[in-house]
């Protein structure tokens, strides 16, 4: 059963529910005449590598947004299998930018996965995810922003994308998308992602809140928001790369030391000037070169394509091109023991034409399909959102999960904590082990913002796709409001 507060009856809002759920009550004839969507989803009941018929409803589609509607946004729709009509409703932007919410559906929460073997040519098979997060929520997976996965613009006059654009837009295909499934208007809402998407999902979470507050229609049941080793204060987060890999027993007592005298704790922005600095730094890259920094643990597999462009590799472009990047056709793939491995297989299933037919994908709409599309231009114009966190959490309405793999080196679990901290909210409940058939899965902290705080044990960058027994039971648990 869905609880009371989930509902939308919890104290702190009483009366911004209250608002809401009149808002939600109210005809829609007034927002149709003004936001008529064209009507471009289609049921898929067959999947090429799929055996027999799908045992789920997945939609896909795609929603015009911006002006002229000239920015085609493509989505897949999974139907959750329990009591869709009153089960939560989440909207999935996957990290990047402009890595492709395929990689959600395929590799982390959605309900099918890759069967990982030696690609021999024919189209690559696909079997069930039995901890799908899907099986307790309806996930609207997303490819945003435009020049991701199969989202495309119409004519080339479209502006390049940006944080604050891919929010914008985030945010008309989100009400786009309703007034076209009017049967989910009122079922409870929460906005999720990982990794890059720590900037957009809090924004556009805000933006949702402030329009429900100014009576925008069609109102939007929001909860709350997800997110999973999200990028958030990138200057933070870079600097803790190196006390996470002092932590983990990557670097020497003696090299970190003299790096913390020798940089002040600071890493990313280093005055050329510091040649004492600048030659710790060195000895640290040598040291962690070799690491995969999306899980320290697993191998590293060099990918033999193309890295990201230098831009995405300062100020916040930290994150590894290791796990991220497409591939070339004129070298070898990764040997079949690499975890990117499986990577390779999305881009030989997408790119088949039977696939495509089956996905519904619009003929001449893009070229090649990439899990993740780093050549598009992008602007970063929203620098942290902290401020959007701290925003949000003031209004005390909304519920929060945060969670860190902890063997991520991208964005370490320390720099989640401290940004979490600096809110300066008590805690509810301290910290603790949280337990999957009687062992820890990771640990645990609740504030009274209503933010809960989760360490996923052995977990990299994209937890779900590590510890998928783990994260799909964290998920339920939390979304259904019983402890950890």
């Amino acid at each position: 059963m869905m609880s009371r507060r989930m509902a939308g009856l919890s104290s702190p809002c009483r009366g911004l529910q209250l608002l809401l759920l009149l808002l939600l009550l109210l005809p829609l004839s007034n927002v149709c005449s003004q936001m008529l969507p064209v009507s471009n989803s289609q049921l898929v009941k067959f999947l090429p590598g799929f055996q027999g018929p799908l045992p789920f409803e997945l939609e896909t589609g795609y929603v015009g947004v911006g002006e002229e509607e000239e920015v085609q946004l493509f989505y897949y729709f999974v139907k959750t299998e329990r009591k869709p009509e009153e089960a939560p409703l989440m909207l999935w932007l996957s990290g990047g930018p402009g890595c492709s919410s395929l990689t959600a559906l395929l590799y982390e929460i959605g309900p099918l996965n890759f069967n990982i073997e030696q690609y021999n040519g024919s189209l690559p098979t696909l079997t069930l995810n039995p901890y799908a997060w899907t099986k307790v929520s309806s996930i609207i997976f997303v490819d945003s922003p435009v020049g991701t996965g199969f989202s495309y613009a119409r004519s080339s006059f479209a502006s390049p994308p940006s944080d604050s654009e891919q929010v914008g837009h985030a945010l008309q295909f989100l009400r786009k998308w309703l007034v076209d499934h009017p049967e989910f208007m009122s079922n409870p809402f929460f906005v999720g992602g990982d990794s890059y998407s720590g900037i957009p999902v809090p924004v556009l979470a805000q933006l949702i809140s402030d329009g429900n507050q100014e009576g925008v229609r069609p109102a939007i049941n929001l909860q709350g928001y997800i997110l999973g080793n999200p990028v958030t204060v990138p200057q933070d987060e870079g600097n803790s790369q190196i006390t996470f890999a002092h932590g983990m027993g990557l670097i020497p007592d003696d090299l970190f030391e003299s790096l913390e005298r020798s940089c002040g704790g600071e890493y990313q922005t280093i005055d050329p000037r510091n040649a004492e600095c600048l030659k710790h730094k060195q000895a640290y890259h040598t040291c962690i070169s070799q690491i995969n920094l999306a899980h320290i643990l697993e191998w590293n597999c060099e990918l033999v394509s193309p890295k990201p462009p230098l831009h995405m590799l300062d100020k916040r472009r930290y994150l590894s091109n290791k796990d991220y990047n497409v591939f070339s056709e004129s070298t070898p793939p990764p040997i079949l023991d690499c975890r990117s491995y499986g990577y390779l297989l999305s881009e030989y299933w997408t790119n088949d034409q039977y696939v495509r037919e089956a996905l519904h994908i619009r003929k001449g709409s893009i070229g090649r399909w990439k899990r993740c599309s780093y050549d598009i231009p992008y602007e970063y114009d929203i620098h942290t959102s902290i401020q959007f966190h701290a925003k949000f959490s003031a209004r005390g309405c909304y519920r929060s999960l945060i969670y860190s793999g902890d063997h991520d080196m991208i964005v370490p679990f320390m720099a989640t904590q401290a940004w979490i901290r600096s809110l300066n909210y008590s805690i509810v409940n301290d910290w603790r082990p949280w337990f999957v058939k009687g062992q820890v899965a990771g640990y645990t902290r609740t504030y009274s913002n209503r933010m809960t705080y989760a360490t996923v044990k052995g977990a990299g960058h994209t937890a779900p796709e590590y510890k998928p027994e783990e994260c799909s039971t964290m998920y339920t648990k939390w979304l259904y409001e019983e402890p950890l």
